[in-house]
């Protein structure tokens, strides 16, 4: 478990009384680390802190939890990128496409239509993230979101029996939100609380569906995408704080082509694509699956593996 700071260090701070401290707690935020995440119009809607008092308190958290507001060399940050960690998905071909798993801090965006491996990729990284790093996993457990009630217990129990991980779902936080706002709550209040606690990777499966179903028609579009970006921003925190891998599935929707022929996208818009690191499209082609590369700072666009499902979760193509 990691360390944290409790919030009530801040009574030690000047010009910070213990009123403010009681706000803070009262809202839910109980040490520094949650505070950090928050920007100061956020905390000030939160808390009723007036913006000055809600500026200097998370300026203050940020110091004591050595957060700082530095750019470092070039050659520094790309000596960090090199050394982050990184999750194996189990499948050797899958993992050399992405430069050796999915890397920390980054969302790794997987789409495709029903039936094409999403959910039990998911299921497979519920799986690995928990075994110890010297096999590729990150010896943490997973949050995962399930918006679309797919999640399987007995899915899971079948790929941990072939990794060798034992009581899996102890170590598995499954939320089943019913609405777009109980989603962003437990993003925003909730989540931090359980990477606190061990998990290192976070899954929203999927990432659309209740966006999709809440907001309907033309008149809703405006609304949904900010409501998306929103919550997508608080992944992206959290996952810089904590170090963790951040893992979305997306539907598709049908787009004409210039030529005549409707192509298979993901859907969202450019919220979402701005919003994930690397994208990719996963697709079913005879007995096996297809994963291609949409869109990556650092993958060539276009490459393509192929992997196959079996009852122990997804192997390399035969």
């Amino acid at each position: 478990m990691r360390r944290v700071h409790s919030i009530d260090e801040l009574a030690k701070e000047e010009n910070i009384g213990r009123v403010t401290i009681s706000r803070l707690k009262a809202a839910g935020i109980e040490n520094l680390e949650d505070l950090v995440l928050y920007n100061p119009e956020e905390l000030e809607e939160l808390t009723g802190i007036d913006f000055e008092r809600a500026l200097r308190v998370i300026r203050t958290a940020r110091r004591i939890v050595g957060w700082e507001a530095r750019a470092i060399p070039g050659k520094e940050y790309a000596s960090l990128l090199k050394k982050r960690e990184a999750l194996t998905t189990g499948v050797s071909s899958i993992d050399a496409l992405t430069g050796g798993g999915l890397a920390v801090y980054d969302i790794h965006e997987f789409a495709g239509e029903f039936g094409s491996g999403k959910t039990q990729l998911c299921h497979q990284l519920a799986v690995t993230v928990q075994l110890p790093p010297s096999r590729g996993g990150l010896g943490g457990g997973v949050v995962y979101i399930d918006t679309e009630g797919t999640f399987s217990p007995e899915r899971i129990e079948s790929i941990s029996a072939r990794f060798g991980v034992e009581d899996p779902l102890s170590n598995i936080y499954v939320f089943r939100p019913l609405s777009v706002d109980e989603l962003e709550e437990f993003v925003v209040r909730e989540l931090s609380r359980l990477v606190k606690g061990g998990s290192r990777l976070i899954i929203v499966d999927s990432v659309i569906a209740l966006y999709r179903a809440q907001f309907r028609g033309r008149e809703w579009l405006a609304m949904r995408q900010q409501r998306i970006n929103y919550m997508l921003d608080w992944v992206k925190r959290l996952s810089r704080l904590y170090s963790l891998v951040a893992v979305i599935t997306n539907q598709v929707v049908s787009v004409p082509s210039a030529w005549g022929v409707a192509v298979k996208l993901p859907a969202g818009g450019n919220i979402i694509a701005h919003a994930s690191t690397h994208r990719f499209l996963l697709k079913k082609t005879g007995d096996a699956f297809l994963l291609e590369v949409l869109d990556s700072p650092r993958l060539a666009r276009g490459a393509s593996v192929e992997f196959r499902i079996e009852e122990d979760g997804l192997h390399d193509a035969r």
